[in-house]
């Protein structure tokens, strides 16, 4: 059993999955600035075009971060996972368009710009969300006691 103590921001296992994640963070924002750009260009409204591209971003980050980032971390069934995590990623796209609405209309960006600040200012927020809830480890401390989430563990003692 692990102790209770918060493992360190500099631990191997934080940097291990945070460098995965933000592979899979530039994956992401390819298929979103891809999307953003190829939806606008047949006239659909650029908060439209942008939900409808985060979303699609946030769907494919799932599947290449249960496949690869968080495999380790892996509970329950993948549906369960996909909607927790879908649920959890709401906060990202909520922050992600009011900053693309306020670049835009606020500050004159272009849609593609203000979109790229968007997923910048999302990206903390939703690595939080995803270590912390979406992959969470559980374990029960006692019996009938509420689980708690356990802290990242490194990658060469995991079993892969």
């Amino acid at each position: 059993m692990q102790s209770g103590r918060n493992p360190s921001l500099f631990s191997l296992a934080f940097h291990h999955h945070f460098t995965k994640f933000a592979i899979v963070g530039a994956i992401g924002i390819v298929v979103n600035e891809g999307l953003l750009i190829l939806i606008k260009s047949t006239g659909v409204y650029f908060l439209t075009a942008g939900a409808v591209a985060i979303e699609v971003s946030i769907l494919s980050n799932f599947v290449l971060n249960d496949l690869w980032t968080f495999r380790d971390r892996r509970t329950g069934s993948a549906a369960v996972r996909l909607v927790k995590f879908n649920a959890l990623m709401i906060a990202g796209l909520v922050l992600n368009l009011a900053v693309l609405y306020a670049g835009v209309d606020y500050f004159g960006m272009t849609p593609e710009v203000a979109n790229l600040v968007g997923i910048a200012a999302a990206f903390f927020l939703r690595y939080v969300l995803s270590v912390r809830y979406a992959w969470m480890r559980l374990e029960t401390i006692e019996e009938g006691k509420a689980p708690i989430p356990q802290p990242l563990t490194d990658p060469q003692t995991a079993g892969n």
